[in-house]
């Protein structure tokens, strides 16, 4: 026997035996149950829009200076193997034709290893190129320093005297 209720207002009634069942017979199919709105007038939520829990972060802004990482200055130690790749970078940038991202990524190969020469060299290079002829200068200056006997060094000598001081 069905069991019928009535809604208040211009909705039609359902039988409960109609609710719960297909008219083939079969069950009905699953639908995910959606939290219910706070107000009425807004939409039930489902799991998508539910929103995302956050990781703790800690704002920025409550650390002091000593303690917030991201404006502390890069420490450098002596890393001959980063200071390699930095040159690798600096060579596709410098290919790229990009002189300001090749000649830091120079420097900062001359930070990872101060007594690399091929750094000091490219970074003499792309300084030149950008043009900085100041600091191309002193990366000469520095290049000819670390290896005096270098088969290009005359070459090198020759640029640094055109350089005005």
């Amino acid at each position: 026997m069905a069991v019928w209720t009535v809604a208040p207002g211009p909705f039609l009634a359902v039988s409960a035996a109609q609710e719960n069942s297909s008219p083939f017979g079969l069950p009905p199919p699953f639908v995910p149950k959606t939290e219910a709105p706070a107000n009425k007038n807004e939409t039930p939520a489902t799991k998508s829009e539910a929103p995302a829990k956050k990781a703790e972060t800690v704002d920025k802004s409550e650390l002091p200076p000593e303690e917030d990482k991201s404006e502390a200055p890069k420490e450098f130690s002596f890393n001959p193997v980063q200071s390699q790749k930095q040159i690798l970078a600096g060579d596709y940038y410098f290919k790229k034709g990009n002189f300001i991202a090749a000649a830091n990524r120079y420097d900062e190969a001359t930070k990872w290893n101060d007594g690399n020469a091929e750094a000091w060299l490219r970074l003499g290079e792309a300084e030149e190129k950008k043009p900085n002829l100041k600091a191309a200068r002193v990366a000469y200056q520095k290049y000819l320093e670390i290896s005096p006997d270098a088969k290009n060094a005359a070459e090198i000598r020759k640029r640094v005297a055109k350089i005005k001081p």
